[in-house]
């Protein structure tokens, strides 16, 4: 097994929205002497011309129905060389069959490059799949959508839209384009059909968008002295707030413990995951293992001089914990530098690495899948807590917490 720091740790993200890293150049189709370029330029420029390296890939098909259609197709106008590219692009790459990886024309890829960075219009919910079900990860804290009474794991089984002109179930949909349709600017509004476990009845809900400013790090505290510090996501500047959050608390030398509250987090970027991770455990400790398709693991370790490392320790997590917030739970469980409460996690386990093309297109790509300090994969299975409590969706205070807070009084 390979063990690396942390500086060596590729930026990779695990859940459904994001893209930084640049990869410059074309990206080529070729087949029998056929080329498709993908520029800068607001055209493409189509030479059938076939890279050596592709020479025994026949593809006369492609260029017969792409001829086919260019030629024959009614309406002209409806004929653009550029989408009928990305569409060939966006079919290869779902070809392979995994919902996380993805092609992103140049607007779906400006669209989640948005999500992390906090700002962005919509009804503020994180999206997935629990098998081949589009699924409600969770939604974000005082959204549209928690409003609405949208729930982390309520099944999407169909769409509305009518300023969009779209209605539709959600069979076969791919996270782009389901994100497409759901997103749209404040004011507007998007009609859901949701199916919920255990219910018979599906529900629709039409939500009302809203412009969302969505921080990453929220602390207050409870009980007696007690730190609830939550992480709604792990995003682009969700490091400095926990930073500023938590040079509070050891500022406050009253603070009698913590509870890190990682409910409804859908993840984000692996890194903050782990460094987060090291504030709380020994400099060198494992926080997660990496395994590529080749069964070769990888453990990445905490390099961080933790400043929270003596301090009574809680995680609350529920089904909307997903990616990044089940490998930090892991990591401190695993560890055994502190107790999970709540319910059993969202489970998924795999890695996507985002990477961007000229022209503003991009794709995530699922690049290997992660495990826990102690080898556990979540995937589909998530993180059973050491203490399961549901929610009491009746009760004025929060039954979960509450648990949690009784914890740190006792430990």
């Amino acid at each position: 097994m390979v063990k690396v720091t942390f500086t060596s740790f590729r930026k990779s993200i695990l859940y459904f929205l994001v893209g930084l890293i640049i990869f410059t150049g074309g990206y080529f189709l070729g087949v029998k002497g056929y080329k498709v370029q993908v520029e800068n330029s607001k055209t493409v420029k189509v030479v059938r011309e076939l890279p050596l390296d592709k020479s025994n890939v026949d593809f006369s098909l492609f260029w017969k129905v792409w001829d086919t259609l260019s030629t024959r197709y009614f309406d002209k106008s409806k004929i653009n060389q550029k989408s009928m590219v990305y569409g060939a692009i966006a079919g290869m790459v779902s070809a392979v069959g995994d919902p996380y990886t993805v092609f992103l024309p140049p607007t779906d890829n400006k669209v989640v490059n948005e999500d992390l960075s906090g700002s962005f219009e919509g009804i503020g919910i994180e999206i997935g799949f629990r098998g081949n079900q589009l699924t409600v990860v969770s939604p974000l804290p005082d959204s549209p959508a928690q409003k609405a009474g949208i729930k982390a794991g309520d099944f999407i089984v169909g769409i509305k839209d009518e300023a969009k002109k779209v209605d539709r179930g959600t069979v076969g949909i791919s996270l782009p384009d389901a994100v497409k349709i759901i997103r749209g600017g404040a004011g507007s509004k998007v009609t859901l059909l949701l199916t919920r476990d255990g219910k018979d009845t599906p529900n629709l809900v039409t939500v009302e968008r809203a412009k969302l400013n969505i921080p990453s790090v929220t602390l207050n505290y409870v009980g007696k002295n007690i730190a609830h510090l939550r992480i709604i996501k792990f995003g682009g500047t969700t490091l400095s707030e926990w930073d500023k959050e938590v040079s509070e608390i050891v500022a406050n030398k009253n603070t009698k413990g913590i509870v890190l509250d990682l409910r409804n987090n859908p993840g984000g970027y692996l890194e903050a995951s782990v460094d987060i991770a090291g504030e709380f455990l020994k400099t060198g400790s494992v926080g997660v293992i990496e395994e590529d398709s080749n069964g070769a693991k990888t453990e990445f370790k905490t390099q961080r001089m933790g400043k929270l490392t003596q301090i009574p320790l809680v995680v609350l997590v529920n089904g909307g914990s997903a990616s990044a917030s089940e490998i930090l739970a892991g990591a401190l469980r695993d560890n055994k530098r502190a107790k999970v409460v709540g319910e059993k996690t969202f489970g998924k386990g795999s890695i996507q690495e985002p990477l961007d093309f000229s022209g503003g297109s991009g794709i995530h790509i699922t690049i290997a899948r992660w495990l826990t300090p102690s080898g556990f994969w979540v995937n589909e299975k998530g993180l059973i807590p050491d203490t399961e409590i549901k929610f009491d969706e009746n009760s004025k205070t929060d039954n979960q917490l509450e648990e949690a807070i009784k914890l740190i009084i006792t430990y």
